[in-house]
């Protein structure tokens, strides 16, 4: 009766450990940043990106260059004029200032939803990609093994020349 128990747990033990290395044999790797900055679009949407955020610079540099100067035209004139224009004049330059910063805060708010409407088809091609590699592998799961993703070993199969073929690269 021992030896018939010893048996069925030692076959039960064996299945599991050959399942477990069945399990692992299906999963797979790769760093999906890595992959994602390796697509052509990926780098047509950040140029984009990058060209709007250089023309929201140079309207607030242009902005802040011609409070500069109105500051500096008031300071001159200030001995010339009342104290009750110059108050005026101290308001339509604080009035300047705050408009500037909302206007720095709205060109930041457009980039953030511009490069997240740019960026969304991307990565939805990047992790079609990746699903679409791995499926026709015969891998179950993919690790994404991106610094910071969790993944502190990936010795297991990488995806990524595969994915990249995938996108003719």
């Amino acid at each position: 009766m021992r030896t018939l128990k010893t048996i069925v747990v030692a076959l039960v033990l064996s299945f599991g450990l050959m399942s477990a290395t069945n399990a692992q044999s299906n999963i797979a790797h790769i760093n999906s940043q890595e992959f994602v900055r390796s697509l052509p679009s990926y780098q047509a949407a950040m140029t984009e990106v990058d060209q709007r955020e250089k023309t929201y610079r140079k309207e607030i540099d242009d902005l802040l260059k011609e409070a500069q100067k109105t500051n500096e035209r008031y300071q001159r004139e200030a001995p010339t004029k009342t104290e009750e224009e110059n108050q005026k004049r101290a308001m339509e330059l604080q009035e300047m200032q705050q408009s500037i910063m909302e206007y720095r805060q709205t060109a930041s708010e457009d980039l953030q939803k511009k490069q997240e409407e740019l960026m969304r088809p991307v990565l939805e091609k990047a992790r079609a990609v990746i699903q679409e590699v791995a499926r026709g592998k015969g891998f179950d799961y993919v690790l994404d093994s991106s610094l910071g993703a969790g993944v502190l070993m990936a010795d297991g199969y990488n995806l990524m020349a595969d994915a990249k073929a995938a996108i003719g690269e």
